[in-house]
């Protein structure tokens, strides 16, 4: 099921998508409550399986870009439907299952059944304190990553879901959840954790999350590098 589709059935995209239920039987999904009371095996496969196929020259570089992806699903399963529906999915750790191996829709599923209103308050607590806190706490006890760079991409990936929410709700005519998830972006940007993270109309991110040092890799769309620096790792081979 998709928590961020319209009333007329269409789809802000695959991040937004959010499975409900109970995950399959067999499978790997686990609730992330597990993750975050220090259960780390998924995360630390999600890490290296990234890293490997980057061909990352550090394990930090495989961490970010692990950590932005899973920031951006839990963001956006949130901020779409706040803003089309005007209610959320209560994404308690203990009820959302993730499978590291997976990509969206089918790395989460959603257990619960129960909905928040869409307030910035009501988003800040289920997104940033119930999960982004937490996971932090995680990638850090996986290896050394810095607190500036996991906020920054918290920053990067909400202002991420707010730009392809933006762009299919005019796309839609649905003007108004443009505009609703504008003033929740807003709102959860102010937070101290959150605030310079981003910057100017184009919510430009003001620090790097590192995908530059990969081979090939290039600047993302929102970097805050106007070109790639030199790294000093270009002649070394892959770390192990």
């Amino acid at each position: 099921m998709d928590l961020g589709a319209s009333d007329d059935g269409g789809s802000p995209g695959g991040f937004f998508a959010l499975r409900t239920g109970a995950p399959p039987a067999g499978g790997a999904h686990r609730p992330l409550a597990r993750l975050y009371a220090g259960e780390d095996g998924p995360l630390t496969a999600r890490v290296d399986r990234v890293a490997a196929r980057l061909g990352a020259p550090e394990r930090r570089v495989g961490a970010s870009v692990a950590h932005l992806g899973l920031a951006a699903r839990l963001w956006s399963t949130a901020l779409g439907p706040a803003a089309l529906h005007g209610r959320f999915p209560d994404l308690e750790p203990a009820e959302l299952h993730w499978d590291g191996a997976l990509t969206s829709p089918d790395d989460l599923w959603w257990a619960g059944s129960a909905t928040r209103p869409a307030t910035v308050d009501e988003l800040r607590a289920a997104v940033q304190e119930a999960h982004l806190v937490p996971l932090h706490a995680a990638l850090r006890r996986d290896g050394n990553i810095s607190p500036r760079l996991l906020w920054g991409n918290a920053g990067s990936a909400l202002a991420g879901a707010l730009r392809e929410l933006t762009r299919w709700a005019r796309a839609q005519g649905r003007p108004e959840a443009a505009e609703r998830a504008a003033v929740l972006v807003s709102g959860l940007l102010d937070h101290p954790d959150l605030a310079g993270t981003v910057r100017g109309p184009r919510l430009r991110r003001t620090s790097c999350c590192l995908y530059y040092r990969c081979p090939g890799g290039g600047l993302c769309g929102d970097c805050v590098f106007d070109h790639a620096p030199r790294t000093g790792l270009e002649a070394r081979p892959p770390a192990p």
